[in-house]
């Protein structure tokens, strides 16, 4: 069982975590018609809008109160009307999901009453959806603001079960985690489906960030699921929840609308992908279509020829919480020893984590630590790219913010394919790094049997034979 640790240094030097206000954005930009709103200052959102576009080589719908600091000392209420009112007149969004911000969590201002007194005050917003979240970027971290965000569209805007209470069982309700790419949510899918199952994802990044070209320019979301489908998940058969950090979102939707759920904590690796399909046969009462058993094949061949490769290797790793189970947990399952660890926020994954220490720090941490017990090969975001260089160590990306790549968005990492193909991912990062800078090649040969004949300390037979 892995024990949780807190850094005792003053600062953060390499920063691992990204903060809760983008956690939240990014939750609303999986809506249809949405505008995600910083209720804070304009370097704040400027920060995650750079990131976000680095990440996806998208444009991407973000705004700002614009909070000075004048109107941080008198309150940020006129602030926030300005600014939804200037979104909803130029940008006809069907949903503004606000998310809060260390200037304005510092200062109290109530949002709450905020939205009830320009509702109030402006009766064409009456029919707009204004969900608001606390997210101070002060403590917590980029999963926990997702996590909120998802939670609360759940609670305001999920309908309760109908009178008659029917219910479609072909319906399922899919709340991933923060840690899956459009392209997971577009496997996920096409799993369901093949299952005879209609999934509604929220939120649905595959819908709106899959690095499609749209017919034409919108200044909001440019797709995801819709409000409407939001309001009547509640007569949907089943909620599958992926990821830890969608067990209180889950659980909401439980108790608003009597729709059982089941929490899949993983879905990279082979068993956890085995419960999985069992799960989808026995609610939606078909077998596990043929396609499925070759892909397990794949898998478990994928699996027996690249635990040569991974097998033994000292791994350090910084994520999410939720990302840093999955993958620590795939690689324990291909024999790798995960020596290194280091999150952003607390989760009840932690302790599970097949290693005996998890540092809630920076990338900084991770590199001493993977240093000190000599990891050869580290996983992390973009940002530890500088880390690797240092170490001399293979360097795998995976999380947010993925820059100096192109395609994060279609990184695949569930079901038996996308962890066939995470598997030979990493053994061939493994077998390149060990051909560059380790295995003897020919030409290393000629430069070894050179040295003598420059030092003069060869034998004659030897200068004969140069």
């Amino acid at each position: 069982m892995a024990i949780a640790t807190m850094p005792t240094k003053a600062c953060a030097v390499n920063p691992l975590k990204m903060s809760q206000p983008i956690g939240g954005a990014f939750a609303f930009m999986g809506i249809c018609g949405a505008m995600p709103l910083l209720h804070g200052s304009q370097g704040c959102t400027s920060f995650g809008l750079t990131l976000f576009v680095r990440h996806f080589k998208e444009a991407v719908p973000l705004q700002t109160t614009a909070m000075s600091e004048v109107a941080t000392v008198l309150g940020g209420y006129e602030n926030l009307e300005q600014a939804i009112l200037n979104i909803y007149n130029r940008t006809k969004p069907k949903i503004i999901g606000i998310c809060s911000t260390g200037v304005t969590e510092t200062n109290g201002d109530d949002v709450d009453a905020y939205l009830k007194l320009i509702k109030d005050k402006h009766p064409q917003l009456a029919k707009l959806p204004l969900v608001y979240v606390s997210t101070p970027d002060f403590k917590g971290a980029f999963q926990d603001g997702w996590e909120k965000a998802v939670a609360r569209t759940v609670e305001l805007l999920v309908e309760g079960p109908n009178v008659d209470g029917l219910r479609d069982p072909s319906r399922v309700n899919v709340l991933p985690g923060c840690h899956l790419t459009p392209g997971d949510l577009d496997e996920l899918r096409a799993i369901l489906e093949d299952f005879g199952l209609r999934p509604s994802f929220l939120p649905d990044l595959a819908g709106s960030l899959d690095g499609h070209i749209p017919d034409e320019f919108t200044a909001t979301t440019i797709g995801g699921i819709g409000v409407d489908e939001i309001a009547s998940m509640g007569r949907a058969g089943w909620t599958i929840a992926v990821g830890a950090q969608m067990r209180r979102a889950a659980e909401l939707m439980q108790a608003k609308t009597g729709v059982p759920f089941r929490l899949f904590e993983r879905l990279c690796g082979l068993g956890p992908n085995d419960d999985f399909m069992t799960f989808l046969s026995e609610i939606s009462g078909r077998p596990v279509p043929p396609k499925y058993r070759r892909l397990r094949g794949q898998l478990a061949d994928a699996m027996l020829d690249a635990h040569f490769h991974i097998g033994g290797r000292r791994v350090a790793i910084a994520a999410e919480p939720d990302l840093l189970f999955d993958l620590s947990s795939m690689l324990h399952d291909m024999g790798a020893h995960v020596t290194a660890a280091v999150t952003t926020t607390q989760s009840a994954v932690i302790e599970r984590i097949k290693t005996e220490e998890v540092l809630i720090g920076d990338l900084e941490d991770l590199e001493e630590v993977a240093r000190t017990k000599h990891c050869d090969l580290l996983i992390t975001h973009s940002h530890g790219r500088q880390a690797a260089a240092r170490l001399k160590i293979p360097f795998y990306r995976a999380g947010f913010p993925m820059f100096d790549r192109l395609g994060a968005g279609h990184q695949l990492s569930i079901g038996y394919r996308g962890t066939r193909d995470l598997i030979f991912d990493i053994a061939n990062l493994v077998i390149a790094d060990r051909e560059e800078n380790h295995q003897p090649t020919p030409d290393k040969w000629r430069a070894s049997a050179a040295l003598p004949l420059m030092s003069g300390h060869c034998s004659a037979a030897e200068r004969a034979i140069a």
